[in-house]
């Protein structure tokens, strides 16, 4: 399995548990601090691991597309999912968040100046499709569009931002180090609204773990392998890896939530796979030429 593929699979797992971390974070802690307090941690992480690797500082130049990555995964995605699961389930949040390949494959052609072929769309779009109807017939989707659905959809417009372009940044700086300096770079914001809304008063065992998991594995480590596998896949091919992220969501959500699934999990398992395999069997051209990096 060629290594592109192998670490978005690993990111995609680490992040498939986010939603429900989240809505279990949420239940004891204010969604602002959930969704800032875990990129404060995530940073002094990412501010350790570039002084042990010796990191060179990012140019002008990158440092500003570090802000556009920082936008979509440092702040939009994480604040603007908290305060969607304050009133919606994880389960009705996948729903929206099955758009997000499709969504960075988008900002893929736009930023990261990737052309897929068509056969590529129709299997992204096929593997979309099968997601949306699995989440809308087997409990993952019910009611009319809410103010959460509002913040779930333009969570993904800016979470596929992020992810193409740190992708396209990735192979400049690495995947480890891309992250940790758009983690750095957001400091500034995420250490004053961290404080600014603290409030453990209502916080318990289960809502630590859950902050630590969003925290270490979400805003952190995921990305490790996530923007590595951008980089040396490709965004817009390593993005549809994504496609099973919802399905994966809404089983951790049965298992640890005690939301209701199916068994037409299984069905549209295998129909994402088959679309999966159908992406990465595409040939994604570029229209610049960038060498990849190594994992660092």
């Amino acid at each position: 399995m060629p290594a592109g593929v192998t670490l978005g699979a690993l990111g995609v797992l680490g992040f498939s548990f986010s939603l429900p971390a989240t809505r279990l974070a949420v239940a004891g802690l204010d969604a602002w601090f959930v969704a800032f307090g875990r990129a404060f941690v995530a940073g002094l992480l990412a501010i350790a691991y570039l002084a042990l690797s010796r990191a060179p500082l990012p140019s002008v130049t990158q440092v500003r597309r570090l802000l556009i990555v920082a936008l979509g995964i440092v702040v939009g995605f994480p604040l603007l999912t908290s305060l969607a699961l304050t009133t919606q389930t994880s389960a009705h949040g996948a729903v929206v968040i099955a758009v997000l390949p499709m969504a960075t494959a988008i900002w893929a052609v736009l930023r990261a100046s990737e052309r897929p072929p068509l056969k590529f769309w129709l299997a992204s779009g096929a593997g979309l499709l099968a997601v949306l109807a699995f989440v809308a017939t087997g409990g993952g989707f019910s009611g009319s569009l809410s103010l959460a659905d509002g913040y779930l959809l333009i969570a993904v417009v800016l979470c596929g931002l992020g992810y193409a372009e740190g992708g396209a940044l990735s192979r400049e700086l690495g995947g480890a180090r891309t992250v940790c300096w758009a983690l750095v770079v957001s400091l500034p914001v995420t250490i004053p609204i961290s404080l600014y809304t603290a409030d453990f008063s209502r916080a318990d065992t289960v809502v630590w773990l859950s902050f630590a998991y969003v925290s270490l594995i979400s805003m952190f480590l995921g990305f490790f392998a996530w923007y590595a596998g951008l980089a040396a896949g490709g965004v817009a091919k390593i993005g549809q890896i994504q496609l099973a992220q919802p399905v994966l969501t809404l089983l951790w959500s049965a298992l640890v939530l005690g939301e209701p699934v199916g068994w037409p999990a299984l069905v549209t398992a295998a129909v994402v796979l088959v679309c999966v395999v159908l992406t990465q069997r595409s040939r994604v051209t570029s229209t610049t030429t960038l060498t990849a990096q190594p994992v660092r």
